[in-house]
């Protein structure tokens, strides 16, 4: 994508970036792994830059890649106030294993074209 750049593999170490003011007036886009934990990261990421959009973390991706789903090996419970409606309600989901005890989608197992689909809307955004 044009203009895009990718930050990989922070996990929770968000607080490395709070001094990037810059990225206040960006576009934010936030991919995890549709687990407990990857709201968590998005959570503490919206400590920092509140306006950050989830990205293929939504109950859609997790129904369509079914058959990539594994186990989340220790999910996280606590609650997550800077999460929307929609993410808090799929957190939930998974936090109290509403699917299937410890569900985990990493992102790795997201089909190319789910992916490219997804992409081609944000950038017409």
């Amino acid at each position: 994508m044009a203009k895009a750049i990718v930050v990989f593999g922070a996990g929770y170490g968000w607080e490395t970036l709070a001094p990037a003011t810059w990225l206040q007036g960006c576009n934010v886009h936030y991919w995890g792994d549709l687990d407990t934990h990857g709201f968590a990261i998005l959570d503490q990421l919206r400590q920092y830059l509140p306006h950050a959009a989830s990205f293929l973390m939504d109950r859609e991706t997790l129904l369509a890649h079914r058959l990539h789903w594994g186990k989340e090996p220790a999910p996280t419970q606590h609650e997550l106030p800077r999460l929307t409606a929609e993410e808090a309600t799929l957190y939930d989901t998974l936090r109290f294993d509403h699917l299937q005890p410890g569900l985990r989608l990493e992102q790795e197992h997201v089909g190319y074209r789910w992916l490219g689909d997804r992409l081609t809307h944000i950038s017409s955004t």
